[in-house]
C-alpha cells in the first residue's frame, strides 16, 4: 500500500477521535457539573460539620472532564494561564477542550502542509492553525476588557450617586448589576452574590479583580479596602476614581492620535505586496505566474508569507504604546 494513503488514513482517524472527544466532553460537561453539585450538597447535609467551618462559596473549576488529563494539566503552569485566559474572555469550555481543538487544527494543518512536500511548510501550517483558538481567545478577551473599561466610569458614577442618596455599598453594586449589561453588570453581580453568601468583602473584590484584567479596576478595589479599614467618604472616593478613569481615557485618545501615522504605515506595508502582485498579474500574467509554477517561486512565496506574518507581529508591537 502506498505510504501516502497510510498517512492519510492515520491522520483522518486521529482527527476523527479528537473531534468525537471534544463533542462528548462538551455534551457531558453540564450534566457532570450538576452531579457534582448534588453530591456535594448531599454530603454536606449528611455530615456533622460545624457551620462556622463551612465555606459558603464553593467553586470547583476542572480543566478537563477526564481525571488523568485534568491532573496532568493542573501540574502545568501554562495550562493555568490558559484557564485564566478562558475566564477573562468569558468563553465556554475548559482548558482541556481548547487544547484538543488546538491539537485537531494543528494535525489538520500539518496534514495539509504535507502535500507541498516540504517539512518546514508542514510545521508552519502546524503552528499557525494550532494557534487559531488561542488567538481567538485573546481577541475575545481584549474586546471584553475594553468594553469593561468603557463601562467602568459610568458604573462608578452610579455607585457614587447611590451612596450619596443613602444606599449601602451593596445596594450601589446591586444597582450596577441590574442597570448595566455584560460584562460589568454580571461581574458586579457575581461579586455581590459572593458577599451575600458570606465571603469577606476584601476577598470578593480580589476575586473580581482576578476575573477582570483591568488596571483601572485596581483603583476601585484598593480604595474600597482602604476606606473600610480607615474610614472616609466612600461616595467622594468613588467619584474621584471615576474622574481619574475618564482622564486616562482622554490620555489614551491622545496616544491613539499620535500613533495613527504608524498604524497607517503598517496597513500600507502589509497591503503593498498583495497590491503589487495583483497589478503584475493583470499586466503580465506569464511573468508573475513563475511564482507558483516553479519550485523556486513557490519557496519564495512561502518565505514571503511567513515574513509578512512576523512583520505584522513586529509592527504591532512597535505601534502599541502602553501607559
Amino acid at each position: 500500500m502506498n505510504l501516502t494513503i497510510i498517512i492519510s488514513v492515520i491522520a483522518v482517524f486521529i482527527v476523527f477521535l479528537l473531534v468525537m472527544g471534544i463533542g462528548s466532553l462538551m455534551q457531558s460537561g453540564s450534566d457532570k457539573a450538576d452531579q457534582r453539585v448534588k453530591s456535594r450538597l448531599q454530603a454536606l447535609a449528611m455530615s456533622d460539620v460545624d457551620a462556622e467551618t463551612i465555606d459558603l462559596v464553593l467553586r470547583e473549576n476542572a480543566m478537563s472532564e477526564v481525571p488523568w488529563f485534568n491532573r496532568m494539566l493542573e501540574n502545568m503552569q501554562w495550562a493555568a494561564k490558559l484557564e485564566r485566559l478562558i475566564q477573562h474572555a468569558d468563553a465556554k469550555g475548559s482548558a482541556g477542550v481548547y487544547l484538543l481543538v488546538c491539537a485537531t487544527l494543528a494535525v489538520i494543518g500539518f496534514y495539509v502542509g504535507s502535500f507541498s512536500g516540504r517539512l518546514w511548510v508542514s510545521m508552519a501550517a502546524f503552528i499557525l492553525l494550532g494557534g487559531i483558538p488561542i488567538w481567538r481567545l485573546n481577541s475575545m478577551k481584549r474586546k471584553r476588557m475594553d468594553r469593561f473599561q468603557q463601562q467602568l466610569p459610568e458604573a462608578l458614577d452610579l455607585m457614587a450617586r447611590a451612596l450619596k442618596a443613602g444606599h449601602t455599598f451593596g445596594g450601589g453594586m446591586r444597582m450596577v448589576a441590574d442597570e448595566f449589561d455584560t460584562p460589568i453588570g454580571p461581574e458586579f453581580g457575581k461579586t455581590l452574590d459572593e458577599i451575600n453568601y458570606g465571603m469577606d468583602v476584601d476577598k470578593a473584590l480580589a476575586n473580581l479583580q482576578e476575573r477582570v484584567e483591568c488596571a483601572d479596576l485596581k483603583f476601585f478595589t484598593v480604595s474600597v479596602n482602604i476606606q473600610r479599614e480607615t474610614g472616609g467618604n466612600l461616595a467622594e472616593i468613588i467619584a474621584k476614581i471615576s474622574e481619574l478613569v475618564r482622564e486616562r481615557f482622554a490620555l489614551f485618545g491622545k496616544i491613539r492620535v499620535l500613533s495613527a501615522e504608524g498604524r497607517v504605515s503598517a496597513y500600507i506595508l502589509v497591503a503593498l505586496p498583495f497590491v503589487l502582485a495583483s497589478i503584475l498579474y493583470l499586466v503580465n500574467k506569464d511573468y508573475i505566474s513563475l511564482l507558483w509554477t516553479r519550485e523556486l517561486g513557490q519557496n519564495m512565496m512561502w518565505g514571503a508569507g511567513i515574513s509578512i506574518v512576523f512583520g505584522i507581529i513586529v509592527i504591532r508591537k512597535i505601534i502599541t504604546i502602553k501607559v
